[in-house]
């Protein structure tokens, strides 16, 4: 497994655009200052062994000495011992509502980006147990399994939309029982699922399948997103952006359903949560889940890590010396190389 030891010193990195652009505006800059001071040509006459192309030769090399001694300065490492470790985990799924209501924009920017980061920030701190994500709308579908890649389960949170959900709709119960059958049904511990929804679509079979999911071991958790007052829903329609409306041609108002969505998690032995809490939400799914009986799982991490640090700072140092030998001088003397100190 590769890594960096110490990833926050690549910001380092950002200075590689700025000296960059300082080059571009000091080209510029002489262009124009010769322009003034001498006739066009009588610099090229005065300085016939001048080279901008040398000049941006050598630039280029110490831009990528540094690189290089900045990915060296993070000790890039890669694991070469493995050890298998216990550990306590609990095992928890994310059902993300991506339905066309989702869109709504009664709290900024819209439902459904304010819904992805907190489903981000509610992974980042469940790290340590087995995460997977549920999406659904008219019907619910697996898009991650149970797993330990929290990297990957963001990259799936960056990229849900509404255009995933194959029919609209909020399809709680789907997503209920679709959790229920991936868990494994031998193990007796209790899981966990945490539903991010607006509950637009009452479902009067969701509060039974909550009751039942408890049963089995499995607590519902729910977070409402948006507000009772509701705002209206839009879509693209023909490259224009429009809203949803009823048979009478009235836009229609998306409400925030927290009747059903306290039902629900007071059936399956979880809390009620608003996104507008924020953090807290966050602190209170960790105490909560961190409360729930656990199971003792194997897993295989790294113990020992080698570090290359040092050939990525051969190298660049490498550079940084062609780089100071490399002459300014465009014409070749006879007898003489191109690099001339």
């Amino acid at each position: 497994m590769f890594r960096f030891e110490h990833i926050e010193y690549l910001y380092a990195l950002a200075i590689i655009p700025i000296l960059l652009l300082l080059y571009y505006v000091f080209r510029i800059w002489v262009a124009n200052e010769s322009d003034k001071l001498s006739e066009p040509g009588l610099f090229q006459k005065l300085s016939p062994h001048f080279s901008w192309a040398r000049k941006n030769l050598k630039f280029a090399l110490l831009l990528v000495s540094l690189t290089f001694i900045c990915v060296a300065w993070a000790n890039p490492q890669w694991g070469n011992k493995k050890e298998k470790v216990r550990a306590q985990s609990s095992d928890v799924f994310i059902a993300l509502d991506i339905s066309q209501s989702m869109m709504a924009e009664d709290i900024s920017p819209n439902r459904l980006e304010r819904a992805k980061r907190l489903t981000q920030n509610i992974v980042r701190s469940l790290k340590g147990n087995r995460i997977g994500l549920i999406f659904f709308a008219g019907s619910a579908y697996l898009q991650m399994p149970l797993s330990n890649d929290y990297s990957a389960a963001e990259i799936f949170l960056q990229s849900a939309n509404t255009n995933q959900a194959g029919t609209q709709g909020t399809a709680i119960v789907d997503a209920i029982e679709l959790a229920l059958r991936a868990f494994e049904n031998d193990k007796d511990y209790q899981r966990s699922l945490i539903i991010i929804t607006d509950g637009e679509s009452h479902d009067e079979e969701a509060v039974a399948k909550a009751e039942e999911a408890l049963s089995k071991g499995l607590v519902v958790f729910t977070v409402g997103i948006g507000t009772e007052e509701g705002g209206f829903v839009p879509f693209m329609d023909r490259g224009r952006e429009s809203y949803k409306r009823d048979k009478e041609g009235n836009p229609v108002k998306s409400a925030l359903n927290i009747a059903l969505l306290k039902d629900l998690a007071s059936s399956g032995g979880g809390e009620y949560y608003l996104v507008q809490e924020g953090n807290q939400i966050i602190a209170d799914l960790k105490s909560e889940i961190d409360r729930l009986e656990k199971q003792e799982v194997e897993q295989r991490s790294f113990s020992e890590y080698a570090s290359y640090f040092q050939y990525f700072l051969a190298f660049g140092l490498l550079l940084l010396f062609i780089e100071y030998l490399i002459s300014n001088r465009g014409t070749l003397n006879k007898g003489k190389s191109i690099f001339e100190i």
